[in-house]
């Protein structure tokens, strides 16, 4: 039976988006909405950014999250003190570029049944991040559990959680909006997890928490559909992921980066 007489939701409105309506109420959403055209508006906005972000990251949303990701070696490099981020960014593409045949000639003199080195906290602080973004990048309703609206609430909420005061970079200038956070638990204890989104529907996320780890030089982690650039300082470690589009990703993670680093050199 149709009930027509319960009022209509903000809930169902996105249920309706997602097609996750109970079939008793499809129609009176639906003639609900043909009686509001302001809301039917606003439901054909979240249609629409449901769409992009399905074409964006369909293929992703099938693929089997991993236990791990399986990172690449890299060549491990120290960061100076006061090293700037044009610094940083070359040592992440010599390493790149590096690491192709530095691995092939070492691997001529290893023995076959010589086991992998187990991965570095780095190593799984970065494939935690990058799970958490291959799980809800491609989110609609809940990719965050505190909306971007709240930044002042969020921020001390998560710095609370994590032990330090967390910074949280303003990307509008290169057309990012905070879509907001969650707190996430990472292999090292609590973690705080950011997300932006364009106009055009792609998203990218920070990951950060404490972590003490002797590596701080920048590097990047490429994926079929995914990569990050990840460093380390301060006693914190950050990931920034976002679509396989590394000069993209490296205008996004600049960004990001100069603020952390002003906002470090202030405290």
């Amino acid at each position: 039976m149709i009930d027509r007489e319960l009022p209509v939701t903000e809930d169902e409105l996105h249920a309706y988006v997602d097609g996750e309506l109970p079939a008793g109420r499809k129609e009176a959403v639906t003639a609900w909405l043909a009686a509001h055209p302001e809301q039917a508006a606003l439901v054909a906005a979240w249609q629409a950014q449901a769409d992009a972000i399905r074409a964006h990251y369909g293929a992703v949303a099938q693929e089997p999250l991993p236990a791990r990701l399986k990172l690449d070696r890299v060549i491990r490099t120290s960061r100076a003190a006061g090293r700037r981020w044009q610094a940083m960014a070359a040592a992440a593409a010599v390493a790149v570029f590096m690491i192709g045949g530095a691995t092939g000639w070492m691997a001529r003199g290893a023995s076959a049944s010589a086991p992998a080195p187990a991965p570095s906290v780095f190593e799984r602080f970065t494939a935690e991040a990058l799970e958490a973004y291959r799980l809800y990048v491609v989110e609609v309703r809940h990719p965050v559990e505190v909306p971007g609206s709240e930044r002042k609430h969020m921020t001390q909420w998560l710095s609370k959680r994590l032990g330090y005061e967390q910074r949280i970079p303003d990307l509008q200038p290169i057309g990012l909006r905070l879509v907001g956070g969650r707190l996430l638990p990472g292999p090292t204890g609590a973690a705080a997890f950011y997300m932006y989104e364009g106009a055009s529907g792609e998203r990218f996320t920070i990951y950060c928490a404490r972590v003490e780890t002797p590596e701080t030089a920048l590097r990047f982690k490429e994926g079929e559909r995914a990569a990050a650039f990840y460093w380390a300082g301060d006693n914190a470690a950050y990931v920034v992921s976002g679509p396989a589009n590394r000069e993209r990703l490296e205008t996004v993670t600049k960004a990001i980066y100069e603020q952390m680093d002003a906002g470090a050199k202030k405290s």
